[in-house]
């Protein structure tokens, strides 16, 4: 069965949100250094390359990384691109609804380097996300930072995902993907109280 893996490799090169925690390793133990194994410390942000927001991260009364429903993050999926827009709009995501698919992902191809972080990319217009809510959405997924603009700190995309119950994705690497529909697997870890989690994001078909 054919796959692609759609999360940038976590190293100490990988760009994080401006403030937030970067990657690094530390060695507790090392086999060339005599010891029987290697063993490694991992100190990063939870919201480190693609991963899952836990509503918990963005409302007040949301749910914990840990509680979240796995089936949501397993499953048909339609990946569509909308590039060359600041703010994708509710008209934007016309196609990804006709199909009626209830996960889709969002090339905007506008944060091209996972290792450089870019503040102009594409985020979502909160009607863009009230649009694909009503249509009966419950997965959104993106390739860039955040499903709010940089600048923005009231969040209300994100906090339209949370009176639509959609869960999202963000920091998704979709540049060698076609449009179309996939099998998503993408799990979060079970990281109790926290208000997101790295996930492991591939495709299939």
């Amino acid at each position: 069965m054919t796959y692609w893996d759609i999360s940038p490799i976590i190293s100490p090169r990988l760009a994080v949100w401006p403030g937030d925690t970067p990657v690094s390793r530390e060695l507790l133990l090392d086999i060339s250094h005599g010891a029987n194994i290697d063993l490694s410390t991992l100190r990063t942000t939870v919201h480190v390359g693609a991963h899952a927001d836990a509503p918990h991260h963005y409302h007040q009364h949301g749910l914990s990384v840990e509680t979240l429903d796995l089936n949501v993050y397993m499953g048909e999926c339609f990946v569509h691109t909308v590039a060359n827009k600041p703010l994708i709009m509710a008209e934007d995501c016309k196609v990804p609804i006709s199909t009626g698919t209830k996960r889709v992902l969002f090339r905007t191809n506008s944060y091209p380097d996972p290792n450089y972080f870019n503040k102009d990319f594409s985020a979502f217009h909160p009607e863009a996300v009230a649009a694909l809510g009503q249509a009966g959405v419950i997965l959104l997924g993106i390739d860039t930072p955040s499903v709010d603009p940089f600048s923005s700190k009231d969040l209300p995309s994100h906090q339209n995902l949370f009176q639509y119950k959609i869960a999202n994705l963000e920091g998704l690497v979709l540049s060698e993907v076609s449009d179309g529909r996939y099998e998503l697997i993408a799990l979060p870890l079970r990281l109790e109280g926290f208000d997101a989690s790295p996930v492991r994001a591939i495709l299939r078909r």
